[in-house]
């Protein structure tokens, strides 16, 4: 595994290409990031570009952990600054009002801004020397739109080529993601109307938020911003993907290998279930699933099955970042599992 250590000169090198407008991907805690100059609209746009991304679907601007919330956003709320304390460096991403002289590019045209300060050294390296840490950096995930968020380098290679050739600039290596999934997002730009509210589930939970701030976040609104890997299906394989109760699992494997049908499988056992192609033994605690999901989502796809079965994890309030990801994963492939049952024994 690559050293998590920054090498300076590959730091220094990249900073100055995001701040000659180019595309550099670095590694987060959560997942690696597509990264470039917050405050210029043309390389902005050319995230956009290279991720086949719509032009409404608003971006997350990361800081250095000197960064000054107070350039990019206004009418911070006072529990912004004690989550801040709490959760920052780390995976919480929060929504608040956007200064008027930040580009509206990040933000999809909204009046809003997604910020953030990630952990990992060689983020945190690349943002201190980007405009000597004065700098924001837009980074979505660095995949092409709707697909598998990347966890590793390799990842991202094989989305996009290996630099120079691809829209890439420039690729940092800081070993797999630590954390696995995207950062929990919480809107806190309309606290007056309606507090704050969780727009996507991730490692920080809805309950330690609360520790914090002395409440729950409410559910997504109807008006809440448009906020990054919030559309219903995302995080997608080319494979579909199916959700399968536990005790649904082993029937579903022997009818698809009745009839012929190529099923990888995950799942929480190390069992071997006869008549899958492919497994893949997912961890039981759900902090070490999520560390594996995006890896075991893009191993499975490539073994070449008719699709991919994913056992069900628990419901409980711990699991909800992951179930999040995998029912975004499944959302255009329900009714693929009951169309190749019926073609079945």
């Amino acid at each position: 595994m690559p050293d998590m250590t920054p090498d300076p000169a590959a730091i220094a090198a990249a900073a100055r290409l995001l701040e000659q407008g180019g595309l550099v991907a670095f590694p987060t805690e959560t997942v690696y990031g597509l990264g470039a100059d917050a405050e210029n609209p043309q390389a902005v746009a050319s995230i956009y570009a290279a991720k086949g991304r719509p032009a409404n679907h608003p971006v997350i601007v990361h800081l250095a952990p000197e960064g000054d919330i107070d350039y990019w956003a206004i009418d911070i709320p006072a529990e912004a600054r004690q989550l801040i304390d709490a959760f920052w460096p780390g995976p919480l991403t929060l929504i608040l009002k956007r200064a008027v002289h930040i580009p509206d590019a990040v933000s999809g045209g909204q009046d809003s801004i997604g910020l953030r300060c990630p952990s990992h050294p060689v983020a945190q390296a690349l943002l201190r020397e980007f405009k000597g840490g004065r700098g924001g950096v837009a980074a979505p995930s660095a995949n092409k739109f709707g697909h598998v968020s990347p966890t590793t380098a390799r990842h991202v290679r094989d989305e996009f080529g290996a630099p120079p050739q691809g829209p890439l600039a420039a690729i940092l290596d800081g070993g797999q993601s630590e954390v696995g999934i995207e950062s929990t997002i919480l809107d806190l730009s309309r606290m007056e109307s309606h507090g704050p509210v969780l727009l996507r589930p991730g490692h920080v939970s809805p309950q330690q938020i609360a520790g914090v701030i002395g409440r729950l976040p409410a559910l997504p609104d109807a008006a809440a911003p448009r906020a990054s890997g919030t559309l219903s299906a995302h995080y997608a394989p080319a494979t579909p993907v199916a959700l399968v109760a536990p005790q649904q699992l082993e029937e579903v494997v022997r009818r698809l290998s009745a009839g012929g049908k190529r099923a990888a499988l995950m799942r929480r056992a190390s069992a071997k279930l006869e008549g899958a192609v492919a497994q893949l033994d997912m961890s039981g605690a759900p902090a070490s699933y999520a560390h594996e999901l995006y890896a075991a989502l893009r191993q499975m796809d490539a073994v070449g099955a008719d699709i991919i079965l994913v056992e069900a994890p628990p419901a409980d309030a711990e699991w909800q970042g992951v179930n999040d990801r995998l029912r975004r994963a499944a959302h255009d492939s329900t009714e693929v599992l009951a169309s190749l049952l019926q073609r079945t024994p």
